[in-house]
């Protein structure tokens, strides 16, 4: 058996130990490799294992004994999943390993920003010290009204942490989800996104990117938020029109942003369209890592272990997402 797995950058080494102690013939490869050497590489292949590194149908129908992919992470939008489908190579992913961890990392930034922390301690690290001018004041949690865009596991537990942790008032927009289930995680269900977005001191994105919510935030979205209004993103990069953000950042039209996705991953400190908030005080411009805990790490490699031999071992693969594009799948899954 072969196996491949892509972006080697993520370092996986119960993942990797664990294939080979199977007898598996394991192949990392870099993130950024082209498509063709990605091709020459899965000639072969029994299993992909992917995070970032995008799955084109020419890859998919380059790889005759391909048995499965793999996600090992939560987004799936680089598969190419219909051209697995025709080929019946089953696509699973791990959606559940770090659902609290990412939820944490979307607080932890949101109380950095309101707390003015990156700020403050640089002018401490530069100076030795700070009295408390009027430049310094932050902001409470509490008291203050929390807009949540996608209101599934993670944008549910953002609430907990927000609401009953911190008390603060915490609305959501989620079509997909009714009120009753927003009230029992202790959210107000609003129906319209601008009239949400008038009513926050602070916004987090938690819902997944597909043709509807691609740019879901944008222009008219930013010029709804109050002009001190700190928004959160720690889901994907492409739900926010990141022009009209830097725009709005550095007009001072909004009050700043706490980002941990990008749609254009890595980040450069020129030639990239989010250059510009780079060593901005109210602007925290995080590496996409809020998922990368020991604890969550461990159970993504374990989980994707569990995945994987499934797999190899030729028996259905157990898919707990509940993204439309993987239930749809008909051969070599089990649904749990």
């Amino acid at each position: 058996m072969k196996a491949v797995r892509t972006d080697r950058e993520l370092e996986c080494p119960e993942i990797d130990a664990g294939l080979r102690a199977r007898g598996v013939d394991l192949v990392t490869l870099p993130d950024g490799i082209a498509e063709a050497d990605l091709i020459g590489a899965v000639a072969d292949a029994d299993l992909l294992l992917m995070c970032y590194t995008p799955v084109t149908a020419r890859v998919i129908e380059s790889a005759p004994r391909l048995k499965g992919i793999v996600k090992y992470g939560v987004g799936i939008d680089a598969i190419d999943i219909p051209a697995a489908m025709r080929r019946g190579i089953p696509v699973v992913n791990v959606p559940e390993y770090a659902e609290e961890t990412v939820a944490e990392g979307a607080f932890a930034l949101m109380i950095a920003l309101a707390k003015r922390l990156p700020e403050i301690s640089a002018a401490v690290s530069r100076d030795g010290w700070i009295w408390p001018a009027q430049r310094w004041l932050g902001r409470d949690i509490s008291g203050a009204t929390l807009g949540l865009v996608g209101c599934g596991r993670i944008g549910r537990s953002m609430a907990r942490m927000a609401g009953q942790g911190f008390r603060a008032r915490v609305l959501g927009f989620d079509p997909g989800v009714d009120a009753a289930a927003m009230r029992a995680a202790g959210i107000e269900k609003v129906d319209d996104l601008h009239e949400m977005l008038r009513s926050c001191d602070f916004v987090s994105l938690h819902c997944v990117l597909n043709d509807q919510t691609r740019g879901l935030v944008g222009n008219a979205e930013l010029a709804c938020l109050k002009p001190s209004a700190i928004i959160i993103n720690v889901s994907r990069g492409a739900l926010i029109d990141e022009a009209a953000l830097v725009e709005a950042i550095v007009a001072g039209r909004i009050g700043g942003a706490g980002l941990d996705v990008y749609s254009v991953e890595p980040l450069a400190r020129s030639g990239h369209p989010l250059s510009p908030l780079f060593g901005r005080d109210n602007v925290i411009l995080f590496p996409h890592l809020t998922f990368f805990t020991q604890e969550a790490m461990h159970r993504l490699e374990e989980d994707t272990l569990a995945r994987c031999f499934e797999i190899l071992d030729g028996r259905p693969v157990t898919i707990r997402s509940s993204d439309p594009r993987l239930r749809a799948q008909a051969s070599g899954v089990s649904f749990g």
